[in-house]
């Protein structure tokens, strides 16, 4: 059955640097959004739309687009975190077909890795944050945010330490044969849970890794989609959401996924079984142990016996998931994943990932970006997207 979709994502581009020592963050934009526009045969000048987050430098929208020459009559800067890029897609369709634009640029760059500083270290010295006086006295660190919400996932379900390493296993497969990937050792459950402890339950290898660079995407309207050929992939759902502390009444044991997933599915006309693909968030394994139980790719409680039992990994189980290596493997631009989880998805549909790493006649896929933390307030963007003729 062949569906209809409002706009297309018709280039991407992920940098290939890991250290930008000798770049600024403009020149990390630029050049993403070059290889994006030469990926789907357009220029600059046809860009009418531009998308960036909080991150990006100056002014955001207005400053990017004269450091780069664009002629925009659209411009959105919304800031969930890692979630941001995800949820960018989503917007940007939405602009395409209230006629706002036709051919949106949406561009993330950084140098956390250069700098020797997470952005999201540095914002927590803002003192803009609202948050600010009430959480940062105790100075929780970000592992120790997701450990906690790891163990109580353990105390509530059984989960084990074991049953996170697998994630990382998977990844690790993956990455192997990526050749710009940080980490491209394959492990094992036992290398994972040896590795040094870093805030009870979490291993240093159950953390991603901090990397410079950056991607870009360009997402067009049907009928230029239809002059570029059949690379174009459709835009069939996308859903986000907001999850906080909500005055104490929190459970650390689920993400905004639980809302964003099924306002994405139910637009795409889909469920999970229907998933080829899935590109899913991974600051910490238990950030996709949680995801992928809220997405409804198992039964909550159940994501550790889930990916215990491989299906995580391409070519082996019902999920593969993340195949160029991920956040845990490959690289977190920016703190940014969103993006690369789009790019990767698009990959797939295109039957463009690495030979190894390919599935088979992948139809339908789903990227989703996680922001801010899981155990305190989260951004959750989903998006799923499908292959030009599905």
């Amino acid at each position: 059955m062949s569906r209809t979709s409002k706009a297309y994502i018709a280039g991407i581009y992920e940098h290939p640097t890991r250290k930008a020592t000798d770049k600024t963050i403009p020149q990390l934009h630029a050049e993403v959004a070059i290889g994006a526009l030469k990926d789907a045969g357009l220029t600059k000048d046809d860009v009418d739309g531009y998308f960036c987050d909080g991150e990006a430098p100056g002014l955001g929208g207005m400053s990017m687009a004269e450091y780069m020459g664009l002629n925009i009559t659209y411009t959105d800067t919304t800031e969930t975190g890692g979630s941001s890029y995800v949820v960018h897609v989503g917007h940007a369709v939405e602009a395409i077909a209230a006629g706002k634009c036709t051919v949106a640029l949406i561009t993330l760059a950084g140098r956390p890795r250069a700098e020797g500083v997470s952005s999201l270290a540095a914002r927590a010295r803002g003192d803009d944050l609202p948050e600010r006086g009430f959480e940062i006295p105790y100075a929780p660190v970000i592992t120790n945010m997701y450990g906690m919400a790891a163990m109580r996932h353990m105390y509530e379900y059984g989960t084990t330490s074991e049953q996170l390493a697998w994630i990382k296993v998977a990844a690790s497969h993956h990455a192997q044969h990526n050749e710009h990937a940080l980490l491209r050792d394959v492990v094992t459950v036992e290398d994972v849970v040896n590795s040094p402890m870093i805030s009870d339950p979490l291993h240093r290898l159950d953390c991603c890794v901090i990397s410079d660079g950056g991607g870009a995407l360009i997402v067009v309207s049907p009928e230029i989609a239809k002059s570029l050929g059949d690379r174009c992939v459709k835009v069939l759902g996308h859903g986000e959401a907001v999850k906080h502390l909500n005055g104490g009444r929190f459970d650390l044991t689920y993400t905004g996924a639980a809302k964003s997933g099924p306002i994405a599915f139910a637009e795409a006309n889909l469920k999970p079984a229907d998933i080829d693909y899935a590109s899913i968030y991974d600051s910490f394994t238990i950030t996709v142990l949680e995801t992928i139980e809220d997405l409804g790719f198992c039964e909550k409680g159940q994501g550790g016996k889930f990916v215990s039992e491989g299906n995580l990994v391409s070519g082996v189980g019902k999920l593969p998931f993340n195949t160029d290596g991920g956040g845990l493997c490959n690289n977190h631009p920016s703190n940014r994943g969103g993006m690369t989880k789009v790019i990767e998805a698009v990959r797939q549909l295109r039957g463009e990932a690495h030979p190894k790493v390919q599935v088979p006649d992948c139809t339908l896929a789903l990227a989703h970006g996680t922001g801010g933390q899981i155990s305190a307030r989260t951004g959750a963007g989903t998006v799923i997207l499908g292959r030009n003729d599905a």
